[in-house]
This record gives structure tokens, sequence and C-alpha cells, in this order.
């Protein structure tokens, strides 16, 4: 796993190369990059797509859904962590792998996932592996997890085309919501937004993304 890993991590610094005159800087932080190479990405995809479980691009997990590419995650979470986050929400478990990475680097993380059968898989993942301070919950995304608000920071993995407003409001003063937004299977940019302490929010575009769409769950 460590050379693979490796590998990962160079494929990571090399894109954000080409990406820094969109994001703003080099690359992601080495806390980030050395909490992301110490998680086992193959534990996080199907069997049958193992062998690519490090490569830098997203790859199905099933049921319409993806992990996404190693590059965007070490972004996002790195965004994430430019503020002091202790408590994190995420929206879009998938196969738990971002929740992992999250882990650990904050204090708690919330994840909130719309589809059954990759809920139940994620949290056996988590507990199996070790994650043990990720909360699952399956549920609508659009509606966060009331119940542990606020948070330092919300992370969504799925292209929403507004911003939801209960994201919002469970967001801390201070904190931070990085989120795609854009059509359905269309033109995103991950976006992040920063609620100020006087409650105003100010928005900031970072890189053209392309993301499953986030919808609400339908009850089975």
């Amino acid at each position: 796993m460590a050379d693979t890993a490796q590998k990962m991590i160079e494929d990571i610094r090399a894109e954000a190369q080409f990406a820094r005159e969109w994001v703003g800087y080099a690359h992601p932080s080495e806390v980030v990059l050395a909490a992301m190479a110490s998680v086992a990405r193959e534990h996080f995809v199907p069997e049958s797509v193992r062998t690519f479980a490090y490569a830098n691009n997203a790859l199905s997990i099933g049921d319409g859904q993806t992990i996404s590419q190693p590059y965007i995650v070490a972004l996002m979470t790195d965004l994430l962590c430019q503020v002091k986050c202790r408590h994190v929400l995420e929206i879009g478990t998938g196969s738990g792998y971002q929740a992992a990475v999250l882990s650990l680097l904050v204090e708690s993380v919330y994840s909130v996932e719309r589809i059954a059968s990759l809920h139940k898989q994620a949290v056996q993942r988590l507990y199996l592996l070790g994650y043990d301070n990720v909360k699952c919950r399956l549920g609508d995304g659009y509606l966060g997890w009331s119940e542990h608000a606020p948070y330092d920071g919300i992370l969504v993995t799925a292209a929403a085309e507004q911003i939801p407003q209960a994201l919002l409001a469970q967001l801390k003063p201070g904190g931070r919501l990085v989120i795609p937004l854009g059509e359905k299977y269309g033109a995103q940019m991950l976006t992040v937004i920063d609620k100020e302490q006087d409650g105003s929010i100010v928005r900031r575009e970072v890189l053209p993304v392309r993301f499953v769409p986030l919808l609400p769950r339908v009850s089975e």
C-alpha cells in the first residue's frame, strides 16, 4: 500500500500545479496529504475496481455514485481545514472515504447519506477500520443534521444548484462550507462559503468540477 499511496500523493501534487492558477496556491497542505496517505483507499472501493483505487480519477461505487478523485478530495479537505475545524458535517457519505480522511484531521465528523445500501456499507466499513469519531446517518442531505449543529465546517460531496439554506443555518459563525454548485451533470464550480461573525456570507469560486447531483432522500 505504501508505494501506491505515495504515487497517489505525487499525482495530487502534479495536478495541483496545473490547477494553481484557479485555486491560488501550489498544493494542499502536507498535513492533509499525510492524512490521505494513511487512509487505505482500497477498502473504500468495490473489489472490481480495487486495482485502480489510488489512481487520480473518480471511481464508481455503485447506485450511480462515485468516490471522488484523490486530488479533489485533497483540495476540498484542505479548503475546509483552512479554518479551525473541530466538528464537521459531511453531506454524501458514499463509501466513507472522505469521512475517514476528515476524521484524522478533526475531532468529530457527522456524515449524512441518502442511499440506504451505501449508508449501511459505510457504517460497517468505518467501524471495522476503527474510525470511531465518525457518526453516520441515513437522511436528506439538504436538511443537514441539526441535532449536532452548529458545525465549524460543512463539506458537500454532491452538486447543488443553490446553497441549501438548512446547511447555512447549521454553520457556525466563522465557519466554512465547501460545496460544488451548478447544474445537474452540467457546469459546476467548487465554491467556498464563509459565514462571517455577523452572519453575512462571503462566497468564492475555486475550480470547475463535475459531481453527481445532490438529491433529496426518497423514502423506501
